[in-house]
């Protein structure tokens, strides 16, 4: 029997959402049946731009999550059901995949929860000349696909899954795409760690910067998954990156998330850099004129005067593409970066008589490579290297069953009124916290206001939980995580029950 399916009432009925990071829920939920229907959808819209149809191969590959190799066999029969040839790439990183169907001229998916816990996964879907993007999401939503249902058993899994061919080596072409262009030298006399966990790009790491040159030894190597997020380093990695520099040595750790599309980078003291510092140290190592980032990024981007063009976007990597995007017709040469490190090379980039070409999605090892290779080059530490940006550091934390309605709300009734009448305001609720008044204030993706003291605070609503974010930027770590805290507590404290308290609104 066959039924048509709606991709949006799927989402409502399976609770497995769907946006340009692809489809995402819980591992229970994203049954065979859920993620066949999703990559039915993905391809029709491809069809429709042309860059699907009979016999045309699609990419595939996964992270390392026990429930990655099922996920992957349903996508594989809704490619062959849709007369398409699926192509196992195996479990490697999602820009070698990515990488992969770019220079094939065809789509790709990623079967991936990123750094989320394994009782989730995902699927990130991937054009055939970049990133999905906000476009791509509302016509993928707006797909009915006609499912089979005897393929599928009363739980949703499929009865006959199929068994893929023997993969392609994806792997080896990226790493050779960093070491054809930085060479055998860089990282030469460097003595790097490498955080395995269960990042599927864990050997990949390894044998691009031992190709660049380094010493390298391996350390914390994991068959369970480990959620490792790059935005929020987890207590015991951050006392683990300190022993491990100590212990033996290191001039520096790198890590990735589980997906191998985010970086994580400690300097020879152990120090995670945060992601949105490593992205401007990579755009200066890779000499490009614009950057695209989101509005949350640290602004030692601006203060340090390296680059010529700098575009703020919301939160997210298509708005950042969109923006480095526009910054490429311009003829500018080109990247961006978000706060998690991922960092999206939009130009080719030609040194030596080397080309590294562009790379439109989120990738993990240039920048860290990128960064080594600089430091090395300058003969500095990683530390020394960081310290020749302008001193501003960041914080982000979130207070949590904070109701979506309430956070708007908020932002609401902050906003309302002309230009002074949101400074005046503004002054009230944080002024005393900043010690000065609030100068500007920018709502690209929530409020982010910046005071005369430097102080920044940025209030933002979760996209997918109930959870106002709140991120803060000081002249020092200690002033950007105490500002936070403050800020966390202001808020919470604030009785939204009548809307915004009369104190604000007077």
């Amino acid at each position: 029997m066959t039924q048509t399916l709606s991709v949006s009432d799927l989402m409502a009925s399976s609770g497995v959402a769907f946006g340009t990071s692809g489809a995402r829920g819980l591992v229970t939920a994203m049954t065979d049946r859920v993620c066949y229907t999703y990559t039915r959808a993905f391809l029709q819209h491809m069809t429709s731009e042309g860059q699907f149809g009979p016999g045309t191969a699609v990419a595939l590959a996964g992270d390392l999550r026990p429930s990655t190799p099922r996920i992957m066999a349903a996508c594989a029969a809704a490619i062959g059901d849709a007369e398409g040839v699926a192509v196992d790439c195996g479990f490697v990183p999602s820009p070698a995949v990515a990488a992969h169907g770019f220079a094939l001229g065809v789509p790709s998916l990623m079967v991936t929860g990123s750094h989320i816990p394994d009782d989730r996964n995902g699927i990130k879907f991937n054009r055939a000349d970049g990133e999905v993007l906000k476009p791509d999401e509302t016509a993928i939503k707006a797909q009915t696909v006609a499912v089979d249902e005897s393929l599928f058993d009363a739980d949703g899994m499929l009865l006959a899954p199929p068994v893929l061919d023997a993969p392609v080596d994806v792997g080896t072409a990226y790493v050779a795409r960093y070491a054809d262009f930085f060479g055998a030298e860089p990282l030469k006399g460097l003595k790097l760690g490498v955080y395995q966990h269960s990042a599927v790009g864990r050997d990949i790491v390894v044998d691009v910067v031992r190709a660049l040159g380094a010493e390298v030894m391996a350390l914390g190597r994991s068959e369970r998954f480990i959620p490792v997020d790059t935005e929020a380093v987890r207590p015991e990695d951050v006392v683990l990156a300190r022993e491990w520099t100590a212990q033996h040595g290191l001039d520096a750790i790198l890590s990735t998330d589980g997906d191998s599309d985010r970086p994580l980078l400690a300097d020879e003291t152990g120090a995670w850099l945060r992601g949105d510092v490593l992205g401007i140290l990579c755009a200066r190592a890779l000499e490009l004129a614009a950057v695209a980032t989101p509005v949350s990024s640290n602004s030692a981007l601006e203060l340090s005067g390296w680059f010529g063009d700098v575009r703020r976007t919301r939160i997210g990597s298509p708005f950042v593409i969109e923006a480095m995007n526009a910054l490429l017709a311009k003829g500018e040469s080109a990247c961006g970066y978000e706060a998690n490190g991922g960092f999206i090379l939009g130009s080719a980039v030609t040194r030596n008589g080397r080309t590294l070409g562009a790379l439109p999605t989120r990738d993990a090892v240039l920048p860290m490579v990128a960064v080594l290779a600089d430091a090395r080059a300058r003969g500095l530490t990683l530390s020394a290297l960081q310290a020749q940006l302008p001193p501003r550091f960041t914080n982000s934390e979130r207070l949590q069953n904070y109701p979506t309605s309430q956070s708007q709300a908020l932002l609401a009734g902050l906003q309302q009124g002309i230009e002074t009448d949101v400074l005046a305001r503004l002054t009230k609720l944080f002024g005393d916290l900043a010690g000065s008044e609030a100068q500007t204030f920018d709502a690209t993706d929530g409020l982010r206001t910046t005071f005369a003291s430097g102080d920044i605070i940025h209030l933002r609503p979760s996209g997918n939980a109930p959870e106002l974010r709140v991120y803060t930027e000081g002249a020092t770590a200690e002033r950007a995580a105490s500002l936070n805290q403050q800020a966390l507590e202001r808020v919470r404290d604030l009785d939204m029950s009548a809307g915004l308290p009369e104190c604000l609104t007077e």
